[in-house]
């Protein structure tokens, strides 16, 4: 089958397009024919550094949506041609940036009929990190005022709408470009952040939900009331920021996403019953693999970036 792989890491000049055996599914696995695959910033991260892996280069992708090839032993849950779409294996490796991939049976859900592959392929990681951190985290609570970084973004705009399901008061950072999108999507307050300090604009907050890092962590501490958190995404929480915080009553915590069923079921049901609305910035191929990521890393793209497979 033909994959993206790499070599060395680098920049997005180093994706290319491999042959590689097509994977066989184990016990409580299955074969996915990948119809489509998203795109994060922990792909990009994954191929300049080696990110969680270390030192050696993986088989980028974590987002995918596509068919039921074939099932391994023990599996109940799919077969053949049903259409699922999930986050396999996170924080682990998992390379759906391929025309299949083998993933546990257990880190995928059925695709909601109304929504294409591409869209699809869009919601897992981001939808997951967000529903992670609002839900799992935070607790987010009807009535609770929630400031979230980079409401544009893939994983911002999916929990400004998990943080509306929730019957939270919806405040965001984005540029002025963006503000429309954001409103259509339930946005309560936004503040464009090249032209407002988000600490003057946003008061009294209960959550905080940090896609940035840098001093986004240590500002961001101004605008939460007592008992308050900031869950970052971007990097672990530094040991002064967690001290500063408890220092004033607050709570900050650091997260990694984890393949997650549970969550993936609530997340596909929002998105059937049109609570949950992706947007879908760029689609490429998967040749172009080395594209979208020079687009993503341009940090301007209001929405995902999505590959899709033909086989």
């Amino acid at each position: 089958m033909r994959a993206i792989g790499q070599e060395s890491f680098g920049g997005p000049d180093v994706l290319k397009i491999i042959e590689v055996p097509c994977p066989v599914p184990g016990p409580a696995e299955v074969l996915v024919r990948v119809c489509a695959a998203g795109v994060n910033p922990t792909d990009w991260w994954h191929r300049a550094t080696g990110g969680l892996a270390g030192g050696t280069p993986v088989r980028l992708g974590w987002d995918v949506s596509g068919v039921v090839e074939a099932v391994g032993p023990g599996v109940t849950l799919f077969q053949p041609g049903n259409e699922v779409f999930g986050m396999p294996r996170q924080p682990a490796p998992a390379g759906t940036y391929a025309e299949y991939v083998v993933s546990p049976a257990r880190h995928l859900t059925a695709k909601p009929a109304g929504l294409s592959h591409v869209e699809a392929a869009a919601i897992p990681l981001a939808a997951l990190t967000a529903w992670q951190a609002l839900v799992d985290t935070a607790d987010v609570r009807p009535g609770q005022r929630v400031l979230i970084h980079a409401m544009a973004g893939g994983v911002g705009h999916l929990a400004l709408q998990i943080a509306k399901a929730r019957r939270a008061y919806v405040i965001g950072t984005a540029r002025t470009a963006n503000h429309n999108f954001l409103r259509g999507l339930g946005a309560d307050e936004i503040i464009d952040y090249t032209r407002t300090d988000f600490t003057t604009a946003a008061r009294a907050v209960d959550v905080v939900i940090d896609t940035i890092g840098g001093d986004y962590g240590p500002r961001s501490l101004r605008t939460l009331r007592p008992g308050g958190i900031i869950v970052s995404l971007a990097s672990p929480a530094e040991a002064h920021l967690a001290a500063e915080a408890r220092a004033l009553g607050l709570r900050s915590s650091f997260m990694i996403t984890e393949a997650d069923q549970a969550g993936m079921r609530e997340i596909a049901s929002l998105a059937a019953s049109g609570r949950l609305r992706v947007r879908v910035d760029t689609v490429l191929p998967l040749e172009q693999a080395a594209k979208a990521h020079e687009i993503g890393e341009a940090g301007r793209t209001a929405g995902k970036i999505v590959l899709t497979v033909s086989v």
